[in-house]
């Protein structure tokens, strides 16, 4: 409906109505967007932290490392309690509270009521709770850095019986627990909303690509958080109340028996664990792939390669998401039978991964390609996650991943999926929804210093760790020297250092490039891109209610260059 069909803002709304507690879709969006951008930041920061200690051990922190307490880094040199802090919140900030709010909360509140022709979410309200779930959760987390003890010293996984016994877990697990709440009803408002509240026309085999990927996405986040949830107040209770869930029995810690009654399972926490953690994976890559169709298909100015293939392909990884996750788990034990179970998973989910990518590299075939600023991140996203998928494949068989497992190989591996694929695609996505966003295009010749900074910064930090882990250098270790098998491998991670900071270097202008075009950038027209799909069929930025009057979709989103047709793009909402 309409903004005047639907009866919103009969009554002018307050600044705080508007921008704090708004229930427009897209003010949410933009809160998700700058808000996971600032905990991205943070997480940057603290893994600039590690990788000192990481390159050069022992050796005091520069400009600022006499200003942490003594008891985290006396005379400026990390303790070990510190660097499993800095690990352990890494990983918590970049995952949950980074990419997973920016590819979902951001890029999917915004558009997809937009790109289905709606005039908001399904639940206005709830969407609203969502986010002042998410920024509490997140502040909350940030804050055990300030608690007694500090922040959880655990590891993002938050493995049990160490997870029980060290100090700061409580907070983090408080903060999960709100934080998969908020999750749970963005995936319950986007269900909904992609069901109940399509345009006239717009059937699902006319959603754009992308919609498909935050679909199948918010089914994920429903159907695999609920587990954890369960797992993180047990393991809360174990921590509070002393209750032995995955407490074993019998434990000795430092000398002394443990006091709890024990007869719990540890592995219990794994499986719960990773039943979430491999699906969240796909959360993390999903809607950057949906992205990276969107762009590619606007700048091949051709319909995608395979769109079902495509969307089947989501469908077939989501299914198959919930059958793999302890491939994670392979020196924990298990059978061997077991483990090959996982094994044969592992590699069928490895089939619709490379179908769509397939189709990505064969969309481009035949094309009118524009190499601007989102199409040259949306090319990298091909290589850079495809190197990340096929490192993946060792770790999913039991024979390599009992070598690798430990190692800096899977450090490297999760990282060029995460940060190489999916962080990239949602750099392109920015540069490219950004003029529906605030009317204005970002400067391209920062855009392309970010590109390629960018670009080269990331493959420096994560192929040395390849390299290290093939050798053999243990991961979490807080001095690495301190083995005498990774002394011949050190060098690389001094490589890895110094990526790491060009890479924070590049992305100086990409902050300044993105908060300066707010004002300042080029005004540019409702569609510059000569887009197809519906959220270039309102003005930008879009007002409260998205249309001036109800869409109707008339065909499929991709209808470029259709013989016959004065222009090369075919908008779903043009009859003729």
């Amino acid at each position: 409906m309409a903004h005047d069909e639907h009866g919103h803002a009969h009554h002018e709304l307050s600044f705080t109505e508007r921008y704090v507690f708004s229930v427009d879709h897209k003010v949410i969006g933009l809160q998700y967007l700058i808000t996971s951008f600032l905990f991205l930041l943070v997480g940057f920061a603290l893994m600039g932290l590690m990788r000192w200690q990481l390159a050069f051990p022992g050796t005091p922190i520069p400009f600022f490392g006499r200003l942490f307490p003594a008891d985290l880094a006396p005379n400026g040199v990390m303790s070990g309690e510190f660097y499993n802090s800095l690990g352990a919140m890494h990983g918590t900030i970049m995952v949950f509270l980074g990419v997973v709010p920016l590819a979902v909360g951001a890029y999917g509140n915004y558009l997809l009521p937009l790109q289905i022709g709606a005039p908001d979410m399904a639940f206005p309200r709830m969407n609203m709770m969502s986010y002042w779930l998410y920024l509490p959760g997140g502040i909350m987390m940030l804050s055990s850095f300030l608690m007694p003890g500090g922040a959880a010293q655990s590891g993002w996984t938050s493995y049990p019986p160490l997870s029980i016994i060290n100090p700061g877990q409580t907070f983090w697990l408080l903060s999960m627990v709100v934080l998969i709440t908020s999750s749970m009803l963005g995936a319950i408002n986007f269900l909904v909303t992609t069901i109940n509240m399509r345009a006239p026309g717009m059937s699902l085999w006319r959603m754009p690509v992308f919609c498909w990927a935050q679909f199948v996405t918010s089914v994920l986040l429903l159907l695999a958080f609920p587990p954890l949830e369960a797992a993180s107040i047990l393991q809360l209770m174990d921590r509070v109340f002393h209750t032995s869930f995955y407490m074993p029995k019998d434990l000795v810690i430092l000398g002394k028996a443990y006091a709890g009654s024990g007869g719990g399972q540890p592995l219990l926490w794994q499986h719960l664990f990773w039943f979430l953690a491999h699906p969240e994976v796909y959360v993390l890559v999903l809607p950057p792939m949906g992205i990276v169709a969107e762009i590619i298909a606007n700048n091949t100015r051709k319909p995608l390669h395979g769109y079902k293939t495509m969307v089947f392909s989501m469908i077939a990884i989501g299914v198959m998401s919930f059958m793999v996750w302890a491939h994670h788990m392979f020196i924990s034990g298990m059978s061997a039978s077991l483990g090959n179970f996982f094994l044969v998973t592992t590699m069928i989910i490895s089939v619709p991964s490379v179908a769509l990518m397939t189709c990505l590299v064969f969309s481009l075939k035949g094309g009118s390609i524009r190499f601007n600023v989102p199409m040259l991140f949306a090319l990298a996203f091909i290589p850079l996650f495809a190197i990340g998928g096929l490192t993946g494949l060792p770790l999913g068989l039991t024979v390599t991943d009992i070598y690798l497992h430990d190692t800096y190989y899977v450090i490297g591996h999760f990282h060029l999926v995460v940060v190489s694929g999916s962080i990239i695609a949602l750099m392109g996505g920015t540069y490219y929804w950004f003029p529906k966003w605030y009317g204005r295009k970002m400067n391209d010749t920062l855009g392309l210093i970010h590109f390629w900074g960018s670009v080269a910064g990331m493959l420096g930090i994560f192929m040395p760790m390849l390299f290290m882990g093939l050798a053999g250098a243990s991961r979490r270790l807080y001095d690495p020297t301190a083995h005498l098998h990774n002394l011949p491998v050190q060098g690389w991670n001094v490589v890895s250092t110094i990526s790491a900071y060009l890479l924070g270097v590049f992305q100086l202008p990409f902050i300044y490039n993105f908060f300066n075009s707010m004002w300042r950038g080029e005004k540019t027209p409702e569609n510059p891109w000569q887009a197809t799909t519906l959220e270039w069929a309102c003005p930008s930025p879009p007002p409260h209610g998205n249309f001036v009057k109800t869409p109707i979709v008339y065909r499929g989103p991709y209808e470029y260059s259709v013989p016959g047709r004065e222009t090369d793009f075919w908008m779903q909402t043009d009859k003729n």
